[in-house]
């Protein structure tokens, strides 16, 4: 099957040979590819500088996103994507702890060496089939773990970020963090707060959002990073009642980022979540759907026998999926039954799970009726009665407050 996006990084290599440059694969599209995976994009390392680049490529389509770290964009035919094409390097000191100081144009070979892991630290080409391996991260691919190049202190005191993305590693790609490395990581687990929040966050929705969440929560609490991240959390519980989370994050079936929040929340209170969602610069839709998760926890027991108009409130809010797959996976197998009764009610039309209200404020005012408690009272007695099937139309919503009225 045609890979439009592969057959264009391959063509950006050939282009730059073609010119006379040296030019690979490099990093993760390398890695993916020794996996049998399909790589989400493909990077160039090269010894072309970023103006070669535009000269050969052209201003309309090279993009200067990281130029004095010697990287360009080059946008490629539909369906072709773009690729990052970036000069071979060393780098400087890391004074920020994120980013190098400066940069020195180099070769290949010191290229593979400044990287963070040596799964990340190979180059392929893709005209002559062969891969390039300095740091041995073909061994480490074999062996299944994630081992940083060279000393893994300085690694990571480089560039703290790292600290997480050895865990998102680990646990997205099913493999061990080497002992050397984990130590490592486990002693300067603290200085993540050096990233900012909104990269921090981007990580966690990556390593929580997907399928491997359970293993990566396991990493994070193992290493110390979830008690950096989440001062708020009680780390120090038995370990038994975090097995029982990492066990619902387990059993959590689709992309849910929040809902896995809400897990680790176990124990906390709404407002104690939202609290740590927007220090960690999550968006206000996040943190609200977060603190709702976790006010919710259990409303769904007994869900069939509930009354509909309590459980229809519960089932048209925007979280009303992620709070059904939480329900689902911290039940044991016979309260599954509420879940697939609320998973049945959350599959009908808009118009039948949630029907346009018989009253509203404009009605109770050409009663004559001033705006206050008394209206919220009101309508919310009427929807009951609607959702319940008792009353179906304006007339008999319009009777029904009049007794009310009287009573």
């Amino acid at each position: 099957m045609s890979n439009p996006a592969r057959e264009f990084a391959e063509q950006v290599v050939r282009r730059l040979r073609a010119a006379g440059f040296a030019a690979l694969w490099a990093g993760g599209c390398v890695r993916d590819e020794l996996l049998g995976r399909v790589p989400k994009d493909y990077d160039v390392a090269t010894e072309a500088r970023p103006d070669e680049v535009t000269e050969l490529f052209g201003r309309r389509r090279t993009i200067g996103v990281g130029k004095s770290f010697g990287v360009m964009i080059v946008l490629g035919p539909r369906g072709g994507g773009q690729i990052d094409v970036a000069t071979f390097r060393r780098d400087a000191a890391y004074s920020d702890g994120r980013h190098p100081d400066a940069v020195a144009f180099s070769n290949a070979e010191e290229d593979a060496r400044r990287r963070d892991f040596t799964i990340n630290g190979l180059f392929y080409d893709p005209l002559a089939d062969e891969i390039i391996d300095y740091v041995d991260g073909q061994r480490d691919i074999e062996r299944r773990v994630v081992r940083t190049i060279g000393n893994a202190d300085d690694r990571f005191g480089e560039d703290k970020l790292r600290l997480l993305r050895a865990v998102r590693f680990a646990a997205g790609l099913d493999f061990a963090l080497e002992e050397g490395t984990k130590a490592a990581l486990t002693r300067l687990a603290d200085q993540i707060t050096v990233v900012s929040r909104e990269r921090i966050a981007q990580e966690l929705r990556t390593m929580l959002g997907g399928p491997s969440r359970a293993v990566a929560a396991r990493l994070l609490r193992e290493t110390g990073l979830l008690a950096a991240l989440f001062p708020g959390l009680s780390h120090d519980g038995p370990n038994d009642a975090w097995e029982a989370r990492f066990g619902i994050l387990q059993r959590i079936e689709g992309d849910r980022f929040c809902a896995a929040l809400a897990v680790l929340f176990s124990g906390s209170d709404g407002k104690q979540a939202a609290e740590t969602c927007r220090e960690l610069r999550l968006t206000s839709k996040e943190t609200q759907r977060v603190r709702r998760l976790v006010e919710g926890r259990g409303s769904l027991g007994g869900a069939a026998q509930q009354p509909w108009s309590k459980l229809q409130r519960l089932l048209i809010r925007e979280e009303a999926d992620d709070l059904v797959a939480v329900y689902a996976a911290e039940s044991d197998p016979e309260a599954n039954d509420d879940a697939a009764f609320c998973r049945a009610k959350l599959a009908q039309p808009d118009d039948v799970l949630n029907p346009p209200p018989l009253l509203t404020g404009n009605d109770l005012n050409a009663l004559g009726l001033a705006p206050g408690a008394i209206f919220k009272t009101l309508l919310e007695q009427v929807r009951d009665e609607q959702l319940e099937g008792r009353i179906s139309d304006r007339q008999q919503a319009l009777e029904l407050v009049e007794r009310l009225l009287a009573e």
